[in-house]
């Protein structure tokens, strides 16, 4: 038996009263993160060293008896543990260079939020939080596994989601061996969020390019309300709907193509696009309405979930390059030669060609027993033979 983790999101439907304690609740995290990363910083300058957390945990209990803090016993005291956990962390990564220094969060700009490690429990479409009771979801599936932690969040838009943490136990059956028939390779475009070796096509939907009038209708509303007015908050949630509703139409799009491709084949190969790089250059939108990287985290943990391969090759492979039938590698090929014709006679259209030797080489590295191939970059680490045929 393996373990795994899912993740479950449901929008919340509180009342006016448990909104208001929802807020209340997020406030308090809020306070006490402030409260703690003053109370370490200033520590820091005085005695040269920095509080831990089960010296700010103590204080904190010391904090809830002064007649200025003693609100802070109506909220939950695990909810108020985990913001010392997490500003913990956040000075874990900073050390460690993930992130930068923590910071204190305002009101105006921090996001409504808390998270709760334990006794959240769903059930029959409500969801029960110590101190607030149970508050009705838009529960659209069942839980699997034993619920770990829960986190509370309100988008932009005003709506409320309660994000669940499961573990769930599966067994740990073998892989299947792979064959050209349940191997297929995936080559990302922008005309095409993926066109697969078999000559099948994903168009891509586009979604914020279709909605470009509305935003552009919604901003300028925006931009005409007076600062800090009720019309110019009530434009900004407008302006948040519609880009949860792009949001809400590419995610739907996402996993129902990658549960498609995972259902359908045991072995899955793309390439390693430089996501980051590519979000830089003059084709940033359509790259970031294709969502290349959301694609490949989907494919990456439903593949783990029912035991299929996700091979990532490459970056420096030539897929578009290299006829698919004889091998032979065309240098200079222009991003606009869409269709090319290779020395032996063979005419490849550019996507489906590499799709195809996308998926070649993926049954070379499974048949060499790399079920993943090398991801370096730059001269000094790249290896010699990387993207060659074996």
């Amino acid at each position: 038996m393996r373990t795994i983790q899912k993740t479950y999101q449901f929008r919340m439907e509180p009342t006016r009263e448990e909104e208001q304690r929802l807020l209340q609740f997020a406030g308090a995290r809020r306070f006490v993160w402030n409260w703690a990363l003053d109370r370490k910083r200033t520590h820091y300058k005085t005695h040269g060293k920095s509080l831990r957390y089960n010296d700010l945990a103590a204080e904190l209990t010391e904090l809830k008896s002064q007649p200025e803090t003693a609100w802070l016993r109506e909220m939950d005291s695990q909810a108020l543990q985990q913001a010392l956990r997490d500003l913990e962390q956040a000075f874990t990564n900073f050390f460690e260079h993930r992130a930068r220094f923590p910071r204190f969060k305002s009101k105006k700009r921090d996001q409504a939020r808390f998270r709760v490690p334990q006794r959240v429990v769903v059930q029959a479409g409500q969801v029960y939080l110590p101190k607030i009771g149970r508050v009705r979801l838009r529960q659209h599936r069942t839980i699997d596994g034993q619920t770990k932690s829960a986190t509370f969040k309100r988008d932009a838009a005003g709506h409320w989601f309660v994000t669940l943490v499961a573990h769930v136990a599966l067994p740990d059956w073998p892989l299947a061996v792979p064959t050209p028939e349940t191997t297929v390779g995936v080559d990302a475009g922008l005309k095409d969020v993926a066109v697969l070796s078999t000559g099948e096509r994903m168009p891509n939907p586009r979604f914020a390019r279709r909605q470009e009038r509305v935003l552009r209708r919604a901003n300028r509303n925006l931009s005409r309300k007076q600062q800090a007015s009720r019309k110019r908050g009530r434009a900004r949630a407008r302006l948040a709907q519609v880009y949860r509703k792009i949001a809400n139409q590419r995610a739907a799009f996402l996993h129902q193509q990658s549960r498609r491709l995972i259902d359908r084949f045991q072995v899955v190969a793309i390439e390693d696009l430089n996501v980051r790089a590519l979000a830089k250059s003059k084709l940033s939108r359509s790259f970031a309405d294709a969502a290349h990287g959301r694609f490949r985290r989907l494919l990456t943990y439903k593949a783990d979930w029912d035991r299929k391969q996700l091979v990532v090759i490459n970056r420096f492979f030539p897929s578009s390059k290299r006829c698919s039938a004889c091998g032979l590698v065309r240098d200079h090929l222009q991003l606009s030669d869409r269709f090319w014709r290779c020395a032996c006679g063979v005419t490849h259209d550019r996507d489906v060609n590499a799709a195809i030797n996308i998926q070649h080489e993926a049954l070379r590295l499974l048949a060499g027993g790399c079920p993943e191939s090398l991801n370096a970059c730059g001269p000094s680490v790249r290896p010699a033979t990387a993207g060659t045929m074996g």
